[in-house]
């Protein structure tokens, strides 16, 4: 079911442009399966075959990152890592809104209750998901950003 689930990520975007760019589109349309599909985040983390699915799937990450100056294994790393980043935000997506602390005494906590009574300043606005793609790759991979490996976003 998983692989014919990976199946629908086809076509793959364009691995064209920045690695980085291309792979935060790939983790994108990951996250529209996973929120197409809610089950695949409790099946993904059993150990099972490739299909040809994902295998194709590998495949097309492997060639965005082919200029990417980085051992294989690391490259593979990145790869699950992005998804395992992709499933742990449609995790949170399916589960809802956080738990409440209501109740609690934080007297215990004195660290969680200074920052949940702090003034709070408007938060910038930035696409966590996309933030957090980047970092994994970037700090996995290195900042060979453009498809020359130039340094780069």
């Amino acid at each position: 079911m998983a692989d014919r689930a990976a199946g629908e990520l086809r076509p793959y975007p364009k691995a064209t442009g920045d690695w980085l760019d291309a792979m935060l589109r790939i983790a994108r349309r990951q996250l529209e399966l996973y929120r197409r599909h809610r089950w695949l985040v409790e099946i993904l983390p059993r150990p099972t075959a490739f299909g040809p699915e994902s295998l194709a799937f590998f495949d097309h990450c492997l060639a965005v990152l082919r200029p990417v100056p980085a051992a294989a294994t690391t490259k593979f790393e990145a790869i699950a890592m992005t998804t395992g980043v992709v499933s742990l935000f449609a995790r949170s997506e399916a589960a809802g809104p956080p738990a409440r602390l209501d109740g609690i005494d934080l007297a215990a906590f004195p660290h969680l209750a200074a920052t949940l009574t702090a003034p709070q300043a408007r938060p910038a606005q930035r696409d966590l998901f996309e933030a957090t793609v980047r970092g994994v790759l970037r700090g996995l991979l290195g900042d060979a950003g453009g498809p020359e490996g130039q340094p780069g976003s």
